[in-house]
């Protein structure tokens, strides 16, 4: 129980008690609990669903969606995404790239980044709210999205020398922790899409891969921008490919 709570504080806005005790071990060993995290959220986005839609449109219920998703996590991915795509784009070194991210001013690189992911997001729940598949996309995207930090914190080092939050996951993450939140994950999207789940996870787990040896070449590891950068391109990758596999 403590690993989840520790999940629910470290990613996302929801009271939780005893929150200000949780140390960087115990976020660490909360990855197992990653994707039951993530299933939670999805669930409270699921509820807002069936209240607003079909009330209201398929467009603007998907926007809604969107928003009180943010609001549930603080926007601590959409920020990851913003600061990777800033650094990555307009830095040339590894120092270059580190500061970059950690200014929080968006650049015209973070602003792209953000516009075209939330785009894409919207569009694609919005053809599967018109389709009546959006709760289960919902549930495996916040899911696995969730889920691909935890095999990149265990198998990448973190790339500040000063540290940072995304420390919790790279100095604390094993193979129990990789093990369970991989079994948690698979169950859940092979749970409730058979054997499109399996290939959508496949999908994650390779766009993950990608992503942090694109990380490791130019940062020489990963930070919790990129991590939370992962977690919002993953969501979309999940729901565009339920779009595509029907």
């Amino acid at each position: 129980m403590k690993r989840l709570l520790a999940g629910i504080a470290f990613l996302s806005r929801i009271p939780v008690p005893g929150a200000a005790t949780f140390d960087a071990g115990d976020v660490g060993r909360a990855t197992l609990c990653f994707p039951l995290v993530g299933a939670l959220l999805a669930a409270i986005l699921v509820g807002v669903r069936h209240a607003l839609f079909p009330l209201l449109p398929a467009t603007v219920t998907a926007f809604i969606l969107l928003i009180v998703y943010a609001l549930l996590t603080g926007a601590l991915h959409l920020d990851g995404l913003a600061d990777m795509a800033d650094g990555f784009g307009g830095g040339r070194t590894k120092e270059d790239v580190l500061r970059i991210m950690r200014d929080h001013v968006i650049g015209a690189y973070g602003g792209t980044a953000l516009l075209l992911n939330v785009g894409l997001k919207s569009s694609a729940l919005a053809a599967l709210l018109e389709r009546g598949q959006a709760d289960v996309a919902l549930v495996v995207a916040l899911t696995l999205g969730r889920w691909g930090s935890v095999p990149q914190g265990w198998l990448f080092p973190y790339a500040r020398r000063s540290g940072g939050i995304g420390m919790a996951i790279t100095d604390y993450v094993g193979r129990v922790e990789v093990a369970g939140a991989t079994v948690l994950g698979l169950g859940i999207a092979v749970g409730l899409m058979g054997w499109k789940g399996g290939v959508i996870m496949a999908a994650v787990a390779l766009v993950s891969m990608l992503q942090a040896l694109w990380c490791r070449k130019k940062i020489d590891g990963i930070t919790g921008d990129t991590m939370g950068a992962n977690t919002e391109v993953c969501e979309a990758v999940v729901l565009v490919l339920a779009l595509a596999l029907g």
